[in-house]
């Protein structure tokens, strides 16, 4: 058959593995999403800015075509000149008249390449780009049978994008707009591609961010318009400041989270320790009630039966009032400790001098044992304050504090003393006894209610494992505080503290 605490620890481990599933699982699932939003949060970082600078890079890019399309055209000897604003957009120009010529080499070959599409242009400037021996935007128009053209400086082209990106480009995000040629296709082989690869590494590892690009529609096809970081990589940044802010979130969650099973797991297990308590309480009560009242009872059919005569009528009676006294004492126990714990308990405080409370408490513990074999002392010290307390809530602690000591000492020689003296600003009142002592590791233990120190002293000893806890009830309502020094086999000393009032 199994034991009260067998059952009792079965049934914690059962709540508490439910308390797992139904909490820590759905937690370390949600956990778990949280790191992957951790990990993708660059990625995430990076898409958000891509599509903010698609609206930008195409309203740049219409700014762009605007201006060229406002540029003056000035046909020369050697090629086409366009002037915006007073700056020279083109740098190095070109004619084709039969042959094409230009102080540039790669840009004779490259103009070279467009054959008879030269033959076809308007008397106005035409705008378009070039992938050749160099990857160029050019302007050319015709006049009469020549055509005149020029390549555009990039430089000149960036300064207008410039222009056009204080427009667009919001203040707190720091960037510049680019004209980059367009990648080629990737060159045939492994080694090739693998040394291409390298190049576009170093790039993008030496250059500056590249947040968005747009590729400009045709015929300028051959370039892209692209956003740089100036500073600052911000995708880095927010990347970095949204990580730590999810990573402290995180953390905030595991510590909130193991914080909240570490209480709950102590308050299911002191719970069920306290339902272990109550069932030993109610068994323990029972059966020092049975013992009183099958005592009373015998006594009293003694009498019916009239069976006690002459000198033995006394004695049985006094039994009697003994064990009724006794009945009282633990009934009225119980239902003091449940006043307190109901907040029904009314404590009726008069100033009152700390020697009547010894009096009262000590005449009740000699009348309890007067027969009893023992040194008893008691010492109060002269002129101690008068204190606002409840006198028979005082005296009541004190005596258990007495009845105490004397219970758990089991010896020839019982050595009980009790003290009363002042100590910074308190009235101390303490009981000292050679008894068998309390382990430290218990001596907090003993002032919760229905906690007796499992001991074989303890368990033949009477008690409900409820004065302790009252007595240090009356001392907090009274605004003290109750401590214990003591160690195994070296005895024990209880002292109450009380305040002294200020009159």
């Amino acid at each position: 058959m199994s034991s009260p605490e067998t059952v009792e620890f079965l049934s914690f481990r059962r709540t508490f593995t439910l308390l797992i599933l139904l909490v820590v699982l759905p937690s370390a699932g949600l956990s778990g999403f949280g790191v992957v939003a951790i990990v993708n949060e660059r990625a995430a970082v990076e898409k958000r800015l891509e599509t903010a600078w698609g609206a930008r890079l195409a309203a740049a890019q219409a700014a762009l075509t605007a201006s060229l399309a406002a540029a003056t055209p000035v046909a020369e000897e050697g090629g086409l000149s366009l002037t915006l604003n007073g700056k020279r957009l083109t740098d190095v120009g070109f004619s084709v008249n039969g042959q094409v010529s230009s102080p540039d080499a790669k840009l004779v070959a490259t103009v070279q390449g467009l054959g008879p599409e030269l033959a076809q242009l308007p008397e106005r400037p035409v705008f378009f780009s070039v992938a050749g021996p160099q990857t160029v935007l050019l302007a050319a128009m015709r006049t009469g049978a020549k055509v005149v053209g020029a390549r555009l400086s990039l430089p000149a082209l960036e300064a207008l994008l410039s222009e056009s990106a204080a427009r667009v480009v919001p203040a707190g995000e720091p960037a510049r707009l680019a004209l980059v040629p367009v990648q080629r296709e990737a060159p045939e082989g492994v080694v090739a591609r693998l040394v291409s690869g390298v190049s576009e590494v170093r790039e993008a590892v030496s250059g500056p961010r590249e947040l968005a690009s747009f590729t400009l529609p045709a015929p300028l096809s051959h370039f892209r318009l692209v956003a740089l970081a100036d500073g600052e990589d911000p995708v880095a940044a927010a990347s970095t400041r949204n990580r730590a802010l999810y990573g402290v979130l995180l953390g905030i969650f595991y510590v909130t989270l193991a914080l909240g099973v570490i209480f709950t797991g102590r308050t299911l297990y002191r719970e069920a320790r306290l339902s272990r308590l109550k069932t030993d309480f109610v068994s323990l009560v029972s059966h020092e009630l049975r013992t009183p009242l099958t005592s009373i009872r015998m006594f009293i059919e003694m009498l019916a039966l009239g069976r006690v005569k002459g000198d033995e009528m006394q004695t049985v009676l006094d039994l009697l009032s003994r064990e009724t006294a006794r009945l009282s004492e633990m009934i009225e126990s119980v239902l003091d400790w449940a006043r307190i714990e109901s907040g029904r308990k009314e404590y009726k405080k008069e100033l009152t001098e700390p020697h009547g409370l010894v009096d009262a408490a000590v005449a009740a513990f000699r009348a309890q044992h007067m027969d009893a074999a023992m040194d008893f002392q008691v010492e109060v010290a002269d002129r101690l304050p008068r204190l606002f307390v409840d006198r028979a809530a005082l005296g009541g602690a004190l005596l258990n504090l007495l009845q105490n000591a004397f219970k758990y000492t089991q010896k020839d020689d019982k050595k009980i003393a009790l003290r009363v003296r002042q100590d910074d600003g308190h009235v101390v009142f303490e009981v000292q006894d050679n008894g068998i002592g309390i382990p430290r590791g218990e001596q907090r233990k003993i002032f919760e209610r229905f906690y007796r120190v499992d001991n074989l002293l303890s368990r033949d000893t009477e008690g409900s494992g409820l004065g302790l806890a009252i007595a240090q009830r009356i001392a907090l309502a009274h605004g003290g505080r109750i401590s214990v020094e003591s160690a195994p086999h070296r005895g024990s000393t209880f002292r109450i503290h009380l305040p002294v009032p200020h009159e």
